[in-house]
């Protein structure tokens, strides 16, 4: 059985030397290939990672960047039998393939296998709340989406009609998921180690915007858009808790701009507004034990909510058509 192991980087000169050697220390006794899915680089990720034993493909225009068109990049250049998906930025346990091939052959209806991801920069509040909120990444078992990464079928993948949309900035995996789900595959998290991750060691706040730029928030709506097209608009809103959190960030937007107009006119309406402008900020202090932690959660709400029109009317491609790429090296 061939092993196809894709790394979806940009600008990953940091990481991705130490990536592709591990992959290759945990690839040593398969039949195996890596293949470097470039999103566009612009500092020296490409030049390092030709120093490997490596395929390297890089989006051409007019495609652009997103956290979709890397996965199915790398794939529609890969002929494993197998697909292993991963960041640039993330290290590969070396037992993680054996145990999860394993796993597969044991469990003929399971579509992809992980085990956990293991957050090695924890100064970023972002990743912060993944490790304490019991994130999908930190939990074992049947799951819904693989974030972070996995292995699986060719052969589902297949069926589920391609690997990844380009047209998401983010919820890529969740796609992916509900797609092989609704085709009666499965979907099954081991209760080990999959990668080590670097993520952004980035001031939280400088990160959110950063996200806002990239169109990274707009996945929710972007995601909602692909459901319109697809006849799952209905299971998606069902399945997606952040549909109904949004929904409710925008009834308290209006419930507060109702405060402020009704103001004008009686004092109280001011007093409100400040009272039910803080509380949601007080409410998730005391659930993440945190201030810091609460009020950073409250206002990535706004940004979520404010993207997700956004991103449901943006123009789409068809997720399955070839990407415009180069192949810049194949071993």
């Amino acid at each position: 059985m061939k092993i196809s192991v894709i790394l979806k980087t940009l600008n990953e000169e940091k990481r991705i030397g130490a990536a592709i050697e591990s992959v290759i220390a945990a690839l040593s006794g398969f039949d195996g290939e890596i293949i470097v899915a470039d999103s566009g680089s612009r500092d020296r990720t490409v030049e390092i990672a030709s120093r490997y034993p490596v395929v390297i493909a890089q989006i051409q225009a007019p495609a652009k960047a997103s956290c979709g068109i890397g996965p199915q990049l790398g794939y529609q250049y890969s002929s494993g039998d197998v697909v292993c998906l991963m960041d640039g930025d993330m290290l590969l346990d070396p037992e993680f393939l054996p145990a999860a091939l394993d796993y597969l052959a044991q469990n003929p209806r399971v579509a992809g296998v992980s085990g956990h991801v293991n957050e090695v920069n924890l100064d970023n509040l972002e990743f912060t709340r993944r490790v304490q909120r019991n994130a999908p990444e930190n939990r074992s078992g049947q799951l819904d989406r693989l974030n972070g990464g996995g292995l699986y079928r060719r052969s589902a993948i297949e069926e589920a009609g391609y690997f990844s949309d380009r047209n998401l900035h983010g919820y890529e995996e969740f796609d992916l998921g509900q797609r092989l789900r609704m085709r009666g595959w499965t979907l099954y998290r081991l209760d080990r180690r999959f990668v080590d991750h670097f993520g952004h060691s980035i001031n939280s706040y400088v990160l959110l915007t950063r996200r806002w730029s990239s169109k990274y928030l707009r996945g929710v709506g972007e995601l909602l858009r692909a459901g319109t097209e697809q006849q799952r608009f209905g299971t998606l809103t069902r399945e997606l808790s952040e549909v109904r959190l949004w929904c409710g960030v925008y009834l308290w937007w209006a419930i507060l701009l109702a405060c402020l107009i009704y103001g004008f006119f009686n004092p109280i309406g001011f007093a409100l507004f400040f009272v039910l402008l803080l509380l949601p900020i007080v409410l998730m202090s005391i659930k993440q034990r945190s201030v810091s932690l609460g009020i950073y959660a409250v206002v990535a709400w706004f940004f979520h909510a404010a993207a997700l029109p956004l991103g449901f009317f943006s123009a789409r491609k068809k997720p399955e058509g070839w990407i415009e790429s180069k192949l810049l090296k194949s071993p």
